[in-house]
Parts: C-alpha cells; structure tokens; sequence
C-alpha cells in the first residue's frame, strides 16, 4: 500500500477525496480534496471512481483512509493512503 503525507500532495497527482463524514469534512475542510464518505464510497465505488484516474484518500486519522486504500486497490484502482 501507498502511503504520502499530505504535505507531498499535489494536485496534479491525482484526485484527493476526504472520505470523512460531510460534517467533519465541512467543518475542516482539507484544501483540494472532494468529499466522499467512507461508508458511500466503499459500496459505491464505480459510481465514484475510474480504473484511468490515481486517487489519495485521506481521513482525520489515518485508519479509515487505509482501511479504504486496501480494499479499493483490491478492486483495481490505483489508490494511495494520504496521512496528515
């Protein structure tokens, strides 16, 4: 599994999504991240997300985000765990 900090994140590396819940992501917004719940985006994957794009997920401790990395890289995606 991949692991960056979110200081090492650009944007041009790929689409950052905060999978926190919406009002933990609202009331601490992480600058240039989507939000998308962990729960939604879990069992909503190909709804989200494409197999062409690179994804950073991120969560306020680092657990859920790696939790998520792990299962999605599973399903095929390219999927890096970003720590704060």
């Amino acid at each position: 599994m991949n692991t960056i900090k979110l200081d090492n994140y650009k944007p041009y590396m790929g689409i950052l999504i905060d999978i926190r819940a919406k009002y933990e992501a609202l009331n601490n917004k992480v600058p240039n991240s989507i939000n998308i719940p962990y729960n939604e985006l879990i069992f909503n994957h190909q709804k989200y997300l494409n197999k062409n794009n690179k994804y950073f997920l991120i969560c306020s401790g680092g657990i859920k985000s790696k939790k998520a990395t792990n299962i999605l890289t599973v399903y095929g995606y390219d999927v890096t765990n970003v720590i704060k």
